[in-house]
């Protein structure tokens, strides 16, 4: 057996023996990364954010010593036991708060952040059951981001583990890199953007109850356009801002996606400051094994396929067709050009197609598309809501499905139905420009309107009109590769990078 790298002994010498239960000297090598998150889909899940918290960090556990920080929502802490490990005092307007710890089945560590004033409440992590934020946002991810960048600076009394590296995601969490800059703790910080177009805006009159320094309000820090923003924060003061698809890293550095931050955005991106790695699928994404399935199948036997799709038409009520089965899985909202497939349906139904929708959102959108469902009953259906096993039944029978996002900074849609051999047929912009090959694994149209969506449905009716195209075409959709060893490889690169050479050896044996 070769000696580690020399790096890697100092840091053993360092870390000293290993405490009982550790994985031995390359489990007390390995950088440490505090993942910070508002959703993790084992708990809680709005959107894709919640997915990409849960699988990225197991994806990283072989490379990376990662614990995921949380607020503890009532679906966090309900009928699980979470360890009181350290409190955390008030500070400013920032209540008082305590972590708790909970090893998961699979041993990743979760740690919550225990404050019932400001988590346990029923609804959404954002916001009521009506879908109305609430009103102390601010103050409650603020005390997310403060409590992480007090644990990375190693200022939290009695917590046993301190992390070489912070990674925060999206605007909630955005803070802790400006935190631990405002109180000159040099901790190396990465931010993840998720979605830039949610940017956690505030008064300035906030600031006191935020622990803000004055000085933050200003261009060069905090200050967007005379309010805070938690994001241009975290993309201010991080060592390195990620977002989760190279098309978007560069679409946000432009005026028309860049949703006002785009100056920032381009000087972080000539600094080598700004890179896009594109998030993957869980294992769980298997049509050969997964039980939400009537009928099993695989790249080499497509007949399943068929059986799925009457299954799925039984499912949604629709008829029995000769013509092809369009499927839309989203959240119902502009972003996601769901007034363009309104605005087609007519047309598309009129053609040979059905649609079958699963989502919720704008109630404008649910409406029309409930009106859509009236005029034409056995060609279009909705299901406002979402269930997960109607949704993996539906890429497993659509024979397309239809993303014609205004923009998307990754989508995971797209990989879901490809994994179950339905074709996107998609706007080429962010992440479907990078995970749909045009022609060979899925369709995209260049104008997002009606008129480039219906490009795109008439090219979808061509290819179904071929079945050796078309079957080709789902095989090669079902091959490509969507799982997490690629961003976690990245990521590994990436926190090397800021960490120094530890844990080298690790990642290239990964």
């Amino acid at each position: 057996m070769k000696p580690l790298p020399r790096s890697l002994q100092r840091r053993s010498k360092q870390q000293g023996k290993r405490k009982p239960g550790s994985f031995g000297l390359l489990d007390d090598i390995l950088p440490k990364v505090l993942f910070v998150t508002s959703e993790f889909t084992d708990f809680v899940k709005t959107g894709g954010l919640g997915d990409v918290s849960a699988a990225l960090p197991r994806a990283l556990r072989q490379t990376t010593d990662v614990r995921v920080l949380l607020p503890g929502y009532q679906q966090v802490t309900r009928g699980r036991q979470f360890t009181i490990v350290a409190r955390i005092p008030a500070a400013a307007g920032l209540p008082g708060c305590e972590i708790g710890k909970c090893e998961l089945s699979d041993g990743l560590i979760v740690y919550a952040l225990l404050c019932p004033e400001l988590y346990d409440r029923e609804g959404s992590p954002y916001g009521d059951s009506q879908g109305i934020d609430w009103f102390d946002n601010d103050i409650r991810f603020a005390r997310l981001a403060l409590a992480a960048a007090e644990i990375a600076a190693g200022t939290v009394a009695g917590f046993d583990w301190r992390p070489d590296l912070l990674h925060a995601n999206d605007w909630t969490a955005a803070l802790a890199p400006a935190y631990l800059a405002w109180n000159n703790r040099p901790v190396p910080s990465i931010l993840t953007i998720h979605n830039l177009a949610y940017q956690g805006l505030f008064g300035p009159e906030r600031m006191p109850d935020l622990a803000f320094p004055d000085h933050a309000f200003q261009i060069d820090g905090a200050e967007f356009h005379g309010r805070i923003s938690f994001l241009k924060a975290g993309i201010y003061y991080a060592s390195h801002v990620t977002t989760v698809s190279s098309t978007y890293a560069r679409e946000i550095t432009t005026p028309e996606l860049g949703c006002g931050l785009d100056g920032l955005l381009r000087v972080r991106a000539d600094q080598g400051r700004l890179s896009g790695v594109l998030n993957g699928i869980d294992e769980s994404w298997e049509p050969r094994t997964d039980p939400s399935l009537a009928h099993p199948f695989d790249e080499h036997d497509l007949s399943g396929r068929q059986r799925n799709t009457a299954e799925a038409r039984d499912l949604f009520q629709l008829r029995v067709s000769r013509g092809p089965l369009f499927a839309i899985i989203s959240r119902l909202v502009h972003q996601k050009g769901i007034d363009l497939v309104i605005e087609a349906a007519d047309r598309l139904v009129e053609q040979g197609g059905q649609i079958a929708v699963i989502g919720q959102g704008d109630g404008k959108f649910e409406s029309a598309l409930y009106e859509l469902s009236q005029r034409h009953p056995g060609d279009v259906a909705v299901r406002v809501g979402f269930d997960e096993g109607e949704a993996r039944q539906l890429y497993a029978g659509s024979d397309f499905l239809l993303m014609p996002s205004r923009f998307e900074p990754c989508g995971l849609s797209q990989m879901y139905a490809q994994r179950y051999g339905s074709l996107p047929v998609a706007h080429q912009t962010g992440g479907l420009a990078d995970t749909i090959e045009d022609g060979v694994n899925g369709l995209l149209f260049r104008e997002p309107s009606p008129e480039g969506l219906m490009e795109g449905v008439a090219r979808a009716l061509d290819v179904y009109d071929s079945m050796p195209r078309l079957n080709r075409m789902r095989r090669a959709a079902m091959r490509r590769p969507a799982d997490w060893r690629h961003s976690a490889r990245a990521y590994g690169r990436l926190y090397q990078h800021h960490f120094g050479n530890l844990g080298s050896r690790a990642a290239d044996e990964a």
